[in-house]
């Protein structure tokens, strides 16, 4: 059986909440929904975007239960289990194959500086939890350099498929997605270079600002499979020209802010990630509106 089991485009939903962290629900569910009649294939939840590693534990099991009921088989679903402890990782993991995800999805033990036997453990502990298809989420973030011939090894893990490649080096991605005759499942992770990964072996892509406009990357993604590449370029430029605008105010802070002015009620960030001011808003909102953004992003 196949390990490339995702493709095509799944946004890392964002995790709506109140500010005593506990999930707005139905605002999720509106989200999702949106995100579906756009055409995604599916969602990653309780990633970076998801804001996972810094949401209580209760609120993130909660998110997958949500998440799966809404979905309901019209998409796949990729739960993010990646916690600071093992336990509570395991945890996620459990619930996750209780409430039907497709998969779980976690950045390597991370604050530490773990070698790659503990990171062996970590993954093999997840997978034996689980009992579901895992994959592994390369992101800077998580401070650990995964190399192709790391994920060569990891692939022996029973359960491993492959995993999310949050990096610009497309040199390194398409060696890892040419191991094990390309059985492997390979998901682009920046969305202002999308193009890039699925011109370099990616079999999707998993982002932040598919939140916002989910219609876009749909056809970013049609259009390469039909090899239109005057089409797709034209559409990855004009998302960079929104994602440009959301690294310099705050990406997490700003999506939200758009699906709060879209009326999806979503929140703030969640602290200590940055909180606009009534100015900064103000100000986000009219480069938005400079953009047409309404007009000619949904």
């Amino acid at each position: 059986m196949s390990n490339v089991k995702f493709s095509g485009i799944m946004p890392a939903v964002v995790t709506p909440v109140n500010e005593d962290g506990t999930l707005r629900e139905e605002s999720l569910r509106k989200i999702l929904r949106w995100h579906l009649d756009s055409g995604v294939d599916g969602f990653y939840i309780g990633g970076g975007t998801g804001e996972g590693p810094v949401l209580q534990l209760e609120t993130r099991m909660k998110l997958a239960e949500v998440v799966t009921d809404e979905v309901a088989g019209k998409g796949k679903v990729i739960c993010h289990v990646g916690a600071i402890d093992l336990i509570s990782a395991r945890k996620l993991a459990r619930q996750a194959r209780e409430v039907g995800v497709d998969a779980i999805s976690s950045v390597p033990p991370f604050f530490f500086g773990y070698g790659e036997k503990e990171i062996t453990q970590y993954y093999t502990a997840l997978a034996e939890e689980s009992q579901l298809p895992l994959l592994m989420y390369a992101s800077p973030l998580a401070g650990t350099k995964i190399t192709c011939e790391m994920v060569d090894r990891l692939m022996d893990i029973p359960g491993m498929i492959g995993l999310k490649w949050t990096s610009y080096d497309y040199y390194e991605m398409s060696r890892i997605k040419n191991l094990r005759g390309g059985d492997i499942n390979v998901i682009n992770g920046p969305d202002e270079t999308l193009l890039c990964g699925l011109v370099m072996g990616a079999d999707g892509g998993i982002g932040a600002t598919y939140n916002v406009m989910p219609k876009l990357f749909v056809n970013i993604y049609r259009y390469f499979k039909e090899g239109n590449l005057d089409a797709v370029r034209r559409e990855q430029q004009k998302a960079n020209r929104v994602i440009e605008l959301l690294l310099k105010w705050h990406v997490v802070g700003g999506i939200k802010d758009i699906l709060d002015m879209l009326g999806y009620e979503c929140g703030a960030a969640t602290y200590p990630m940055k909180q606009f001011t009534d100015e900064e808003r103000k100000a986000f909102r009219a480069e938005l509106a400079a953009l047409q953004f309404e007009r000619d992003y949904l």
